[in-house]
């Protein structure tokens, strides 16, 4: 998981770090994103150590993402940036645009910005440094793992907060993603303002209820 990480610290590259993201698909809530940097002697040294086993989120049960989560944010040779987009900021830009947004705030909420950016996925634009983007990151680097451990993470409490402010939906059960019992709420009770307007079963429904109503 470090294969890619050796390349550039090997370049001389001391501050490098990685991104991920959650959240693109739900029909509510924000999307989220993580940078997180570790020093390379530490990675190398708890790479089958205390962070064995760590890798793609969605690989991971959530007691192992909350064990990983607790982890990292603890740590002193870890640094977390997170920066979120809102669901009216979505609907405005497209969740793409918002998604790159999100993780340009969240390198440049770490506690320095690092000199290269791993990143999960297809190229971002609008990074506060340069970049390198990694198709199935999230399975292949430590540092892009660690990030998507975060942003999902710190996403899913979120969504859970947001349950008890619109308990109709069931936010702390799918966390926003388009699941029968969300869109059934959806189509039953209308789009709250966390509903992403621009995703179409939330614009459907919100057509029905207002023909309607």
């Amino acid at each position: 998981m470090l294969g890619l990480e050796q390349t550039y610290w090997e370049d001389g590259c001391r501050r490098l770090a990685g991104v991920d993201e959650a959240g693109r698909g739900p029909l509510a809530g924000p999307v989220v994103a993580a940078a997180v940097v570790m020093g390379r002697s530490f990675a190398e040294r708890e790479e089958h150590g205390l962070l064995d086993g760590l890798t793609d989120s969605k690989k991971l049960s959530a007691a192992a993402r909350e064990a990983f989560y607790d982890f990292l944010s603890t740590c002193p040779d870890v640094e977390i940036g997170v920066g979120t987009a809102e669901s009216n900021e979505i609907d405005r830009i497209n969740i793409l645009q918002a998604t790159h947004a999100a993780m340009a705030r969240a390198v440049g909420n770490l506690p320095c910005l690092p000199e290269h950016v791993l990143v999960d996925g297809r190229p971002v634009g609008g990074l506060p440094c340069t970049s390198t983007s990694v198709v199935r990151g999230d399975a292949s680097s430590l540092l892009i793992a660690a990030a998507s451990v975060v942003a999902k993470v710190v996403r899913d409490a979120r969504m859970r907060e947001l349950d008890k402010i619109y308990p109709q939906y069931g936010f702390a059960k799918h966390k926003g993603y388009g699941t029968s019992e969300h869109v059934q709420a959806l189509f039953e009770h209308g789009p709250c303002p966390l509903h992403r307007r621009s995703f179409r079963p939330v614009s459907e429904a919100q057509a029905i209820r207002e023909r309607t109503g």
